[in-house]
């Protein structure tokens, strides 16, 4: 018997719809597989919330919208910005990268000050805040220091990365992240999951939501592993 339904699974993924070349075609076409498969979100491109806000009205499938995506470099004030224009859009869930050579220069204040600003924007407009961290070119101990300071502040998930580094969701990262963040704060996996097994995996490490692409093929062998879909 398992110990999930297809819905658990669904509710776990958030499709992700941010490659640089989709044409709005394709967006709206995987705002419609979004739908169909009934995932957590779409994560989508800020310039198309409205639109995808539009397609999935109705549904259990809630918008999101990157911030500062893909290299965290904006100003705190553009990010901020974009949270509100995001939200005025139909976003309820926000995806912002850290600032990440801040985090590599070690300017916490700056770092603490850029997510928390955000957090508090999104929080006041009921929306929720992942934090990118974009693992890849940071140490264990930047990591640690970031999973820390999101707890302090508040954040809803953290975050491996963009999916356009160089590594996505580690082992090791999941492992580290959901040690070092406090209970409130969830751990998403993003960049690599692409097979029902790999989700299989992070979800037994504690991740509770995932960023995918492969979103169909993960739910299609969820369904033939369930005999059908059951639970949706």
């Amino acid at each position: 018997m398992s110990d999930f339904t297809y819905r658990d699974i669904a509710k776990m993924i958030d499709h992700s719809l941010l490659q640089q070349t989709l044409t709005d075609a394709e967006l709206e076409a995987g705002c419609r597989l979004a739908r169909a498969y009934d995932v957590a979100s779409v994560c989508i491109k800020p310039y198309f919330v409205a639109r995808a806000a539009e397609l999935l009205s109705g549904s259990t499938v809630a918008v999101g919208a990157t911030i500062g995506f893909p290299h965290g470099g904006h100003v705190t004030s553009i990010k901020v910005a974009e949270s509100v224009q995001a939200m005025k859009d139909g976003a309820v869930e926000l995806d912002m990268v850290v600032n990440v050579g801040k985090v590599l220069s070690k300017d916490w204040r700056c770092v603490t000050d850029d997510i928390r600003a955000v957090v508090e924007t999104a929080h006041a407009g009921t929306a929720l805040v992942k934090v990118i961290f974009e693992n890849c070119f940071l140490t264990d101990d930047l990591k640690q220091r970031l999973c820390e300071i999101c707890g302090a502040v508040r954040a809803d998930f953290v975050k491996t990365s963009t999916g356009y580094g160089a590594t996505g969701a580690t082992t090791e990262d999941l492992i580290l992240m959901r040690r070092h963040s406090p209970p409130h704060v969830q751990v998403k996996a993003a960049g690599g999951v692409r097979t029902f097994d790999r989700l299989l995996e992070v979800r037994a490490l504690g991740v509770s939501r995932v960023g995918a692409t492969a979103s169909q093929v993960i739910l299609d062998e969820c369904k033939s592993r369930l005999g059908g879909a059951e639970g949706r």
